[in-house]
């Protein structure tokens, strides 16, 4: 089985940077997960006949690149999980747009409905039924031919929010046909999950673990990509 890059790891936790394409865990495709990934890579470390703990604490959508965290202690779990219900996790994408937001910065709020069947976010109004909150701030970091390079942090953690809203303005993710995009990427589409910041679950240590853009990514952009830990 391939093993995972992984960007962290100790005794409660590990970080790995996940491929587009690889799901975090199991779907009904069956194809192989980051998930399976990681627990393969972990057993190799536990004492012979030892599988060890091994949990996902968020996820990303298929097409998505980036750093995802697991425990890998009960403890961690419990503590990284309240994290996030709690929004104590910082996520920062970046992303390559088409085109340019009217402002080089800014917040995009929204309200969304999703359709679990068609596994698709849309645009409604607040008074909708199913209606969620969804807010994020942006900032563009470069502008070449057409397309634009985007830092996002979502507020919310709303599924497929980053590419609901973009597409909602105009500025669909290159590679997502699913909210616009005129062509595909090979199933993958221009988001990556960059980096996240929190406190260690066992101990309180400000944790800041970044996943390096996949080398892919150069085939959309004209030009040399920025040194993202330099601007971000």
């Amino acid at each position: 089985m391939q093993l995972p890059e992984i960007i962290y790891e100790d005794r409660h936790m590990v970080a790995a940077n996940k491929p587009a394409r690889v799901p975090v865990a199991s779907e009904d495709s069956g194809d192989m997960t980051l998930l399976s990934m990681v627990r393969e890579w972990n057993k190799l470390r536990q004492e012979p006949g030892k599988k060890g703990y091994c949990v996902p604490i968020h996820f990303l959508d298929r097409p998505v690149s980036g750093v995802i965290l697991f425990a890998i202690s009960s403890k961690a779990a419990s503590r990284l999980n309240q994290m996030f219900r709690d929004r104590l996790m910082h996520k920062t994408y970046v992303a390559i747009v088409h085109g340019a937001p009217e402002s080089s910065e800014g917040k995009l709020e929204h309200w969304l409905s999703k359709d679990r069947e068609e596994n698709f976010a849309k645009i409604v109004s607040s008074k909708h039924e199913d209606a969620k909150r969804c807010v994020l701030s942006f900032r563009v970091l470069a502008t070449v031919e057409g397309r634009s390079l985007v830092q996002v942090n979502p507020v919310t953690g709303r599924s497929h929010q980053i590419r609901a809203q973009f597409s909602a303005i105009g500025c669909p993710l290159v590679g997502d046909t699913k909210y616009g995009a005129a062509t595909s990427w090979d199933g993958r589409v221009a988001l990556h999950a960059f980096s996240l910041r929190f406190s260690h679950p066992v101990g309180g240590l400000a944790m800041n673990l970044t996943a390096p853009l996949p080398d892919y990514w150069r085939e959309l952009w004209s030009g040399q990509l920025p040194d993202l830990n330099e601007i971000i």
